[in-house]
């Protein structure tokens, strides 16, 4: 087995405990533990935001990785309250827990900022999440660069090290569907201040930034189990449009949400989807879904818009992508600048657009919110086809 030894951190808890990161290609990062201790297995991901720690922890995408930083120094304006809101929704989270299975980073900092109300360690411990500090981060992603994701266990604690390695060879995220996970067992209506019509999301995992997006724009929002039929909701609440969410996992595994999708399609209702939510629309065309290397996560990924020739920066996070040449009736609205991938679709006839990328932008650039525009336009009646 290959070790990565680093000397312990100045900064940070006091009490930790040693930790381990194990890969299941036998590779073990030996760090400082800090949160709770215990082992978690996930996926071992990275993103390359510099900051939004606190988002990035709370969304529900990220439920069954292990997530890494690549920006080295972590925690330094501590855990916000989530009294900071609008429409009733928290600003500087994405849901209302913690969703990784674990937390690494090179160097966990003390916390200083007026709006903290704990530190970063104190707030995983509370959450039962284990977190890994003083290891190199470096070269724990250039080998995601260069073999791929791959799954991984965060120990924490006096645990054998040889039954979590098992473990981990044992286990594949690919195969988990952890939608069950993170969507709402009920329906969950939110009001905006400025109500004039409605949306019916199909909460796969929804981030909390979708919803402050739509609110704003004077939309309630209905949102319902991924498992619920859309349409019959959407006739119910007499709603004006349909969102298909974010949210974890292989797309692949949800093949009834593929079916609902193909009947929203059909019905020719204003639809949009986001991240998994455009992979579901996809595969609901037909087309066909590939897994990246190493996905794309972090809050600087270029993006060029085919119809208008701009780019623009966005925030991603996904470990899937569509075939471009696979899809029938949808045609490709984005491409991701660095590798080429689709990062937009729509559909020329009807009122459907999505994005792989995330519009919302939480954390992030601005950039990319007029998406919300185009879908408002499509349900103000503005817009018909694209």
């Amino acid at each position: 087995m290959h070790a990565y030894l680093t000397a312990e951190t100045q900064e940070g808890p006091e009490s930790g405990k040693e930790a381990y990161l194990v890969l299941e290609d036998g590779s073990i990062f030996k760090g400082k533990g800090f949160g709770s201790e215990g082992v978690k297995y996930g996926e071992v991901v990275f993103t390359t935001g510099m900051v939004g720690y606190p988002e990035s922890l709370t969304d529900p995408s990220y439920k069954g990785q292990i997530l890494t930083m690549t920006y080295p120094l972590i925690g330094n304006y501590g855990v916000p309250s989530k009294k900071i809101a609008e429409n009733g929704v928290p600003i500087h989270y994405e849901s209302d827990k913690i969703q990784v299975e674990g937390f690494v980073v090179s160097k966990l900092m003390k916390s200083n900022h007026w709006a903290s109300e704990k530190s970063l360690d104190k707030w995983l411990e509370e959450e039962g999440i284990p977190g890994i500090e003083g290891i190199d981060t470096r070269a724990l992603v250039k080998k995601i660069r260069e073999k791929g994701v791959m799954m991984g266990a965060l120990v924490v604690g006096d645990y054998e090290l040889n039954k979590v390695t098992e473990k981990v060879k044992k286990l594949s995220y690919d195969e988990m569907n952890f939608i069950d996970k993170v969507t709402p067992k009920e329906i969950v209506i939110h009001e905006s201040k400025n109500s004039n019509k409605s949306i019916v999301i199909v909460d796969c995992g929804i981030k909390y930034g979708i919803l402050r997006e739509l609110l704003k724009r004077g939309f309630d929002v209905i949102r319902i189990p991924y498992y619920y039929d859309p349409i019959d909701v959407l006739e119910e609440f007499s709603a004006d449009g349909i969102l298909f969410s974010n949210g974890p996992g292989n797309p692949a595994l949800l093949k009834e949400l593929v079916k609902k999708a193909q009947a929203v399609i059909e019905y020719d209702i204003p639809t949009m989807g986001i991240c998994l939510g455009s992979q579901i629309l996809s595969l609901a065309d037909g087309g066909e879904i590939y897994k990246l290397k190493y996905g794309h996560r972090g809050i600087n990924k270029p993006v060029k818009d085919l119809k208008s020739g701009k780019a623009f920066v966005t925030t991603q996070n996904h470990g899937y992508a569509v075939k471009p040449k696979s899809l029938n009736e949808f045609k490709v609205w984005m491409v991701n600048i660095d590798d080429g991938s689709v990062e937009g679709i729509y559909h020329p006839n009807k009122p459907i657009i999505a994005t792989q990328f995330h519009p919302e932008a939480s954390p992030g650039p601005l950039d990319s919110t007029w998406v919300f525009d185009v879908f408002s336009k499509m349900i103000e009646g503005e817009v018909h086809g694209f």
